[in-house]
């Protein structure tokens, strides 16, 4: 750790969140340029067990994969092999037969065809028109008719799920990114588990990310909780249920270490390169943080769908994305600078990149549901904390 900072009161911000029942656990991890200066873990990896979670624990980072899948595609653009303005059905031709969903008559979806062909960069922006079943009541509904899966076990059939506006028309969150890794596969004509280690993770030295653990990574992983009956956090089992998927998940499929994503971080905070290993050259870094929707915006309030999963995402008003990134267009007092690129995973993790003020900084706990009131509180008092200690 180089940069001396004082640790205490962040220390307590996440300790007195574990105390409080917030949360089942945290962990932390703050770096700059040149390396890691804070990192703390508190509770337990499983409620009941001994051994508590650390920057070293295997957490499971649902969609902050999106980042790195996002740039594996765009490093795929750097090689000239992959055009942005191409269409999605001209790599995965299965993709023109996805239509709109407009509503339903009694249990039958209304669908119809798109208004315009989506493009790939529709696909990295999240403006297809695809959408995930917790932020939207129409895919809830669709895939609770028609039984379609989502997309978290890794079956085939979730990409039969429908568009829930045309391509280009706004923002909506959902399986975009999924779609991308298909795209990837078909370009590279490789699994894109093999495509992130060859082209990501391998040359950032991040060798506890992967989309499957061993069995020693088993050993450290941080089991998923939910609060029981009485109020006390307990492990949910297996929910993500992968096994013998029919194609590893590409929104939200990698497990990884706080250590590990921070590297990640710290690359694209560096510009693109860690450690004389280069990922992504400057300019790509550069329109990653840049406005990729134009005059779009990322919705100011976002309603939960399925409250199991989600709660509802009400940031308000002045965010923009950009490839794989939210973007806050205005400082935020006492935390993040305008131009942060951020994300964060449903299980209950966050990252930012804050280029203007020279950090990068990510939390994790393993826990359903996403963004409760108390548990969103206790990331920007993390990210408080942090910033009043540098």
């Amino acid at each position: 750790m180089n940069r001396s900072i004082n640790r205490a009161a962040i220390d307590r911000v996440l300790k007195g969140a574990v105390d409080a029942g917030v949360v089942p656990h945290v962990a932390a991890i703050a770096a700059d340029a040149d390396g890691v200066f804070y990192e703390a873990g508190f509770g337990p990896r499983v409620a009941g067990q001994d051994g508590e979670v650390t920057a070293g624990t295997e957490f499971a980072l649902m969609s902050m994969t999106k980042m790195i899948v996002t740039v594996a595609a765009l490093q795929l653009v750097e090689q000239g092999s992959l055009d942005l303005d191409a269409t999605v059905d001209s790599y995965c031709p299965e993709f023109a037969e996805v239509k709109v969903l407009e509503g339903f008559d009694g249990d039958t979806p209304r669908l119809r065809a798109p208004a315009s062909r989506a493009t790939v960069r529709h696909l990295v922006t999240h403006t297809s028109g695809l959408a995930y079943w917790f932020w939207n009541e129409d895919i809830a509904t669709y895939e609770k008719v028609t039984g379609r899966p989502d997309v978290v076990p890794g079956r085939l059939d979730a990409f039969k799920v429908p568009m829930v506006a045309d391509p280009g028309s706004r923002f909506v969150y959902g399986v975009n990114t999924d779609w991308l890794g298909r795209v990837v596969e078909a370009v590279t004509g490789k699994g894109l588990d093999a495509v992130v280690k060859e082209g990501v993770t391998g040359p950032l030295g991040m060798d506890n990310t992967s989309v499957a653990l061993t069995a020693d990574q088993m050993a450290t992983f941080a089991a998923v909780h939910v609060k029981d009956g009485s109020g006390d956090w307990s492990d949910a089992g297996d929910i993500i249920n992968r096994t013998d998927p029919d194609w590893w998940v590409d929104g939200h499929g990698l497990y990884s270490t706080p250590r590990d994503f921070a590297r990640f971080e710290q690359a694209l905070l560096r510009g693109g390169e860690l450690n004389g290993a280069r990922i992504l050259s400057g300019k790509t870094v550069d329109e990653a943080f840049r406005n990729q929707i134009g005059e779009l915006d990322f919705p100011a309030e976002i309603p939960a769908a399925d409250p199991a999963s989600s709660g509802p995402l009400n940031l308000g008003p002045g965010y923009k994305w950009g490839y794989g990134l939210l973007l806050n267009t205005a400082d935020l007092p006492g935390r993040r600078r305008a131009g942060t690129g951020a994300w964060a995973g449903l299980f209950n993790t966050h990252f930012w990149i804050d280029r203007a003020s020279g950090i990068c900084a990510s939390i994790y706990s393993n826990s359903l549901p996403f963004i409760t009131p108390e548990a969103l509180q206790l990331y920007l008092d993390y990210e408080t904390a942090l910033y009043a200690a540098l």
